[in-house]
C-alpha cells in the first residue's frame, strides 16, 4: 500500500488488492481546489472518495481518467477493495450548520484505513462499532470547521489505531483559517520532525506500533 499526501485532507492511496503482479487500484480521498492555497492534486484515479460536497474536498475534476466517485454512505466492493462509508456530521449540532460528512474505511492488503473527513462531532457507539479496529487513522485536528485537537485526541483514544495521520490543519502557504499541528503535538507529548510526503506500508510494518503519530508533508 502506498499513501501519498497532498495536504489538507487529500491523499492518493495505491493498492494491489489481489497481491503482487495484479493491477494497481488508485484511490484519491478529498481532492481540493486552488482556494486552499496549495497545489491541487493531479494524476490518474480509479476512484475518488468525497467526504462532503465542499470545494476543498470535492475537486474530482482535477484528476485524470474517468474515476468512479463515491460520495455517500454505504458498502462498496470495488476491484477487490472493500470500502465503507459511515454517516456523520460536519458540526456538533446534527448537521444544521455545515451538513453531513462521510467517514470512509478502506480495507485491503490486510490493513484498514479510516479517513474521518471533516468530522465535526463526537463519534457515537454505533459509529465506533462500525469503524472497529483500524490500522491507519486520518483525523482532522485544526478545529473551527472540524473537531479540534482535544476532540481529535479523545477520538484517537477511542479507536486506538496503529498509526495516526493528522489532517485538516494549517500548513505553510495554506489559506485555511484553522490551527496548525503544534497544540496537538504538545498535548500528545511528541511529533516526529520528519515529514514524509509518501508512505509505503505493509501489514507487517504495523507490528509493535500503537497510536504512533505521523505528521505528513507535501512535495
Amino acid at each position: 500500500m502506498n499513501i501519498q499526501y497532498y495536504g489538507h485532507s487529500c491523499f492518493k492511496i495505491s493498492l494491489k488488492p489481489a497481491g503482487r503482479g495484479q493491477n494497481e487500484v488508485v484511490f484519491f480521498i478529498d481532492p481540493f481546489d486552488k482556494s486552499v492555497g496549495l497545489r491541487p492534486p493531479q494524476g490518474q484515479a480509479d476512484f475518488v472518495l468525497v467526504s462532503h460536497d465542499h470545494s476543498d474536498h470535492n475537486n474530482a475534476e482535477a484528476l485524470k481518467g474517468e474515476p468512479r466517485i463515491i460520495d455517500l454512505p454505504g458498502e462498496y466492493s470495488v476491484k477487490g477493495v472493500n470500502v465503507i462509508g459511515i454517516p456523520s456530521f460536519h458540526d456538533d449540532v446534527l448537521g444544521k450548520e455545515r451538513g453531513l460528512n462521510t467517514i470512509f474505511l478502506i480495507d485491503s492488503e490486510e490493513m484498514k484505513i479510516c479517513h474521518l473527513g471533516d468530522l465535526g462531532s463526537d463519534l457515537n457507539e454505533k459509529q465506533l462499532e462500525k469503524i472497529g479496529t483500524v490500522n491507519v487513522l486520518m483525523v482532522p485536528i485544526g478545529g473551527k470547521y472540524t473537531i479540534d485537537y482535544k476532540k481529535a485526541i479523545e477520538t484517537i483514544k477511542k479507536i486506538e489505531p496503529n498509526i495516526i495521520i493528522p489532517i485538516h490543519f494549517k500548513m505553510k502557504n495554506s489559506s485555511a483559517d484553522i490551527d496548525d499541528e503544534s497544540k496537538f503535538c504538545l498535548e500528545m507529548g511528541y511529533c516526529v520532525k520528519e515529514r514524509p510526503s509518501k508512505l509505503n506500508l505493509k501489514s507487517k510494518d504495523l507490528e509493535g506500533k500503537n497510536m504512533e503519530i505521523l505528521i505528513m508533508g507535501i512535495e
